[in-house]
C-alpha cells in the first residue's frame, strides 16, 4: 500500500514466514527501511490505504492458517501494527483495493469453502469488522488489483479449484453496493502479478501466466471499459510472480 510520499511493504515468505513492514520514500532511490511488525507473521495478505492509514488482512500465517485479522497501520509515523477488526473468512491469497474512505477485500482461499468470490468492505477511518460489498463474477484467487478515487478493478487470477491464470477484468463502484462487472480482458491470461494505479490508469505486472511466468506489463484507463493495452516489460520474467505494487499517483514500485 502507500500514501503519496511513502511505499509500503509487509510480510511474505523465504525464510519462514515474515512479520516485519517495510517502508521506501517513493521519490527517493535507496533501499527500504524498517517500519514495524505485523500482528503475525504473514503470507498472501492483502493491503489498501488511503493517504492516513493502511489496513493489511487475511493471509497465512503457517501452512494452513488461514487469518481474519485486519491491521491498522498510521502511514506517517513508524510502529507496530493496531487492531483494525476482521475479516469475514479466514483466507489468504485474496486482494485489496480502496477509495479515500472505503478498503475492498476481494476474492481468495478459505477453508470452507476453498474459494470464494465475496467482496466486502470496511470504512478507512472507523475500526470494526467488514461489511458485504457484493460478489465478484466467479471464485477467485491471487488477483490484481488498481483503482481511483471511485472504481475498483479486480484482474486474472486462478478460477475455479484449479491454478490456471485467466485474463478477466471486472470493476465495482465502490461508493455503492452491488457485485462487479465486467470491464475487458488482460492481454493474456496470468495470475499472482502486481497492480498498482493511479486515478486515472491501472497497471498490471508480471505474474504467471500458466506455461511459466511473464514480464508483461498491461495498461487500462479505470474510467473506460475495454481491453488492456501493452506498456512495456518488466526486465526480467522468470522472478516476477507472486508480486506487490505501490505507487504515489505519480510514480509506481513493485
Amino acid at each position: 500500500w502507500g500514501s503519496s510520499t511513502r511505499g509500503f511493504f509487509a510480510g511474505g515468505l523465504e525464510p519462514g514466514y515474515r512479520q516485519n513492514i517495510d517502508y521506501v520514500t517513493i521519490s527517493a532511490t535507496g533501499n527500504a527501511f524498517d517500519f514495524g511488525d505485523l500482528t503475525n507473521s504473514n503470507f498472501q495478505g492483502a493491503a489498501l490505504s488511503n493517504e492516513v492509514r493502511g489496513l493489511y488482512g487475511g493471509g497465512v500465517a503457517t501452512p494452513g492458517g488461514r487469518l481474519t485479522h485486519i491491521d491498522l497501520i498510521t502511514n506517517a509515523s513508524l510502529g507496530n501494527v493496531q487492531e483494525f477488526g476482521n475479516l469475514s473468512t479466514k483466507r489468504f491469497a485474496l486482494t485489496a483495493f480502496s477509495s479515500p474512505t472505503r478498503g475492498l477485500f476481494a476474492g481468495g482461499d478459505s477453508q470452507d469453502p476453498a474459494r470464494v468470490n465475496i467482496i466486502e468492505y470496511v470504512t478507512i477511518a472507523t475500526r470494526g469488522d467488514t461489511t458485504s460489498f457484493g460478489d465478484m463474477l466467479a471464485v477467485r484467487r491471487n488477483r490484481m488489483a488498481a483503482a481511483s478515487s471511485t472504481r475498483g478493478l479486480i484482474a486474472g487470477g486462478c478460477v475455479g479449484t484449479g491454478n490456471g491464470g485467466i485474463n478477466v477484468i471486472e470493476y465495482v463502484t465502490m461508493a455503492s453496493l452491488g457485485d462487479s462487472i465486467d470491464f475487458g480482458d488482460l492481454t493474456n491470461n496470468r495470475r499472482r502479478g502486481s497492480g498498482l494505479s493511479n486515478s486515472v490508469r491501472g497497471v498490471f505486472a508480471g505474474g504467471y501466466g500458466g506455461p511459466g511466468h511473464v514480464n508483461i506489463i498491461d495498461s487500462v484507463t479505470i474510467s473506460t471499459l475495454g481491453d488492456a493495452t501493452d506498456f512495456g516489460d518488466l526486465p526480467q520474467s522468470n522472478v516476477y510472480r507472486l508480486g506487490t505494487g505501490s505507487s504515489d499517483s505519480h510514480g509506481g514500485i513493485g
